[in-house]
């Protein structure tokens, strides 16, 4: 991967997608970002649009919720903290499906001079669920996503 912003989806096993993305900024930035409500209702939703709500119980079996309301009906992504690992690691669950197992998403922040590189690894209960993700475009949207973090990291300090 080249100091650019690349954005690479890969799927190495048939429960597994893994998104990975540099960044031009200091992992403790990036953490902070991810985790702090303050910035996430500013850069998560896909469009740029910020969230109508944001709160976050920062702590393990804490939750998250976060929702916008831009769109007509609000969209809810809501999930649960199961390790917190500043600036390292982060690993959390979203339920995506009802009545499904929720996928187990890590996110490692890994420092390479002034810049960091993002791995997200999400781990799903079977494949068909993480077929349904690929469905849903997840790769999209995340790409759009990870885009609007690295615009809010470059005007946060």
């Amino acid at each position: 991967m080249s100091q650019t912003s690349t954005f690479i989806v890969t799927t190495p096993t048939d429960r597994e997608i893994v998104l990975t993305r540099r960044f031009n900024a200091p992992r403790a930035d990036l953490f902070e970002a991810w985790t702090s409500a303050e910035h996430v209702r500013h850069w998560w939703d896909p469009t740029g649009v910020p969230l109508s709500e944001c709160d976050i119980d920062l702590r393990p079996n804490g939750g998250f919720r976060w929702v916008n309301s831009a769109h007509g009906d609000p969209h809810v992504f809501a999930g649960t903290y199961r390790e917190i690992v500043p600036p390292e690691r982060l690993v959390f669950t979203v339920s995506m499906f009802p009545s499904r197992p929720a996928p187990v998403t890590t996110l490692l922040f890994e420092e390479e001079g002034n810049a960091t590189l993002l791995t997200m690894r999400i781990v799903c209960d079977s494949q068909t669920d993480r077929d349904a993700m690929l469905q849903m475009r997840i790769d999209v949207g995340t790409g759009r996503t990870l885009e609007n973090l690295a615009e809010y990291v470059r005007r946060m300090k």
